[in-house]
C-alpha cells in the first residue's frame, strides 16, 4: 500500500489554487443520467472516488471520459438500472444513483454502499423521501430495491437534513410532472451546486440555499456544459496547513463565503488571515488559544469534514478545547494516532473529546482512518519533529487531488512511497 513520508517543521510559503469539489462532482455525475444527451463537466477533481463513480456510469452503459479535469458523460445508451454490486460496495456515494435511476427507469436495485468507516449510516432518510414520491420498497437483505409503477409529486418533510438524501429527492423530483416541495433540506454548497446544474439542464427549482426547495417537475432535461464549484473542504484543509506551520500562504479560487463558521473558529484561536473575494491570505501568527467548544453541525454550521483537521490545530493551542462531533460515529477514531505523536487528548464518548495543548508532536508511523482523518494526519506530520510515515493513504486520495504535490509546491517535505 502507498504511504506518505513527511519531514516536519517546514513553514509553508507561496500561492496555491483550490480545485473542484468532490462532494459536488459526485452528485452532478449522477444527475447526468437524467438527460439522454451528453454533459461536459469542468473543474472535476482528479481523485479515486470520481474515477470509481465514472466506472459505475460506464457499467450502466454511459460513454465517459476524463481529461485534465474535464469529464464528458453521454448517457444515451443507458438502458436499465442494473448496477454491478462489486462497484458500489466500495463507495458510499453510489447511493446517489437511487434518485436519478428511479426517476428515469421507475426501478433501481442498488447493493448497500460501502466506503469510509464512520459508523453505520442509515438509508432511512433516502427511503422516506423516495417513497413519498411513490416508490415501493422491495424487501431485500442484500440491496436497496425500489420500484414504482408511476411517481407523483409530493410535499416532503425530510426525515433529517441529510445531504445525499436531499440530493436523491431533488434528482427524482425534477422528472416528475407537477409541484414537489421538499422541506428541511440540506443546504451545503455542494447541494446548491447540484441544484444549479439541474437548473442549467432545464429543471425549475426555487429556494436554492434555503431549508425549502420547490420543484416544478416534468420538464425534459438536456446535457449541458458546467463547471463544478471549488472545494471548500480542500480550502479549509490547506488553510489549516498554513496556520499550523505558521506560514505565509495565499490561497486562490477559495470559496470564502462557504466557510463562515470556519473563519470564526480561526479568529477564536488567534490565527491571522485576510479575506477577499475568492481568496484568503494566511499570515504568521503569535500564540494560539484553545476554544471552548468545536461543535460540528449541518451547514452553515462547522463542517464535520473539517473537524479532524481543525483538531490538529487545537493540539497547538494553549489550554483545553472540547470537540463535539454531532453527526457521525467513528469520527474521533483518529485521536489515538495524534496521541501516538505526543498530543494530549481524552475521548469522553464516541462523540466528544477534549484536547489540551500546546503539544510537541513527534514523527511516528500512523494510519488514515477515513478521508478527512487522513488529511488530519498529513497536517500533524507537517509540524511534527522528525519523520512521519502515514499508511492507508488510499483514503486521502479518495478526497484530495494530489495533496502531496500541492504541499510540496508550498515548501513541505512530503513524498509518496509506492
Amino acid at each position: 500500500m502507498p504511504q506518505f513520508i513527511v519531514q516536519g517543521g517546514q513553514p509553508l510559503k507561496g500561492e496555491i489554487s483550490i480545485g473542484g469539489s468532490k462532494n459536488a462532482a459526485l452528485p452532478i455525475l449522477a444527475a447526468t443520467l437524467l438527460a439522454t444527451t451528453p454533459s461536459t463537466l469542468h473543474n472535476v477533481p482528479d481523485i479515486s472516488d470520481v474515477h470509481a463513480f465514472l466506472k459505475i456510469l460506464s457499467g450502466l452503459g454511459a460513454d465517459v471520459s476524463f481529461d485534465a479535469g474535464t469529464v464528458t458523460v453521454n448517457p444515451s445508451r443507458v438502458a436499465s438500472a442494473q448496477i454491478d454490486p462489486s462497484l458500489v460496495k466500495h463507495m458510499r456515494a453510489s447511493i446517489l444513483l437511487l434518485g436519478p435511476l428511479l426517476a428515469r427507469f421507475r426501478e433501481v436495485d442498488l447493493a448497500f454502499p460501502g466506503g469510509c468507516v464512520l459508523g453505520k449510516r442509515s438509508v432511512h432518510a433516502h427511503l422516506h423521501a423516495l417513497t413519498k414520491l411513490g416508490a415501493e420498497i422491495i424487501e431485500s437483505d442484500e440491496s436497496i430495491h425500489l420500484k414504482a409503477a408511476a411517481l407523483q409529486p409530493a410535499n416532503i418533510i425530510m426525515a433529517e437534513a441529510s445531504v445525499t438524501a436531499t440530493e436523491n429527492a431533488v434528482m427524482a423530483a425534477v422528472l416528475i410532472p407537477g409541484t414537489t416541495t421538499i422541506r428541511w433540506v440540506a443546504m451545503e454548497p455542494h447541494v446548491q451546486d447540484l441544484c444549479r446544474f439541474l437548473q442549467k439542464m432545464g429543471a425549475d427549482i426555487s429556494g436554492i440555499g434555503s431549508p425549502t426547495l420547490t420543484i416544478q417537475g416534468g420538464k425534459p432535461l438536456t446535457g449541458v456544459d458546467y463547471s463544478v464549484t471549488s472545494d471548500y473542504l480542500e480550502a479549509g484543509t490547506l488553510v489549516l496547513a498554513a496556520v499550523l506551520t505558521n506560514g505565509d500562504v495565499r490561497i486562490k479560487n477559495c470559496p470564502v463565503e462557504h466557510l463562515d463558521s470556519f473563519w470564526q473558529k480561526l479568529e477564536e484561536v488567534g490565527a491571522k488571515f485576510e479575506l477577499s473575494e475568492n481568496e484568503v491570505h494566511i499570515l504568521p501568527h503569535g500564540e494560539l488559544h484553545a476554544v471552548e467548544k468545536l461543535q460540528t453541525s449541518v451547514y452553515p454550521g462547522f463542517a464535520t469534514d473539517l473537524q479532524a483537521p481543525f483538531a490538529v490545530l487545537l493540539t497547538q493551542c494553549e489550554g483545553t478545547s472540547e470537540v463535539h462531533e454531532t453527526l457521525f460515529e467513528g469520527r474521533l477514531n483518529y485521536l489515538p494516532e495524534l496521541e501516538r505523536m505526543g498530543a494530549t487528548a481524552e475521548l469522553l464518548n464516541p462523540h466528544q473529546a477534549t484536547i489540551t495543548g500546546p503539544a510537541r508532536l513527534k514523527g511516528a508511523p500512523i494510519v488514515s482512518w477515513d478521508i478527512r482523518a487522513g488529511a488530519a494526519m498529513v497536517l500533524a506530520a507537517l509540524i511534527a519533529e522528525g519523520e512521519t510515515i502515514i499508511s492507508d493513504i488510499n483514503y486521502i486520495d479518495r478526497g484530495y487531488s494530489r495533496i502531496d504535490e500541492k504541499l510540496r509546491s508550498l515548501g513541505a517535505k512530503i513524498e509518496r512511497r509506492a
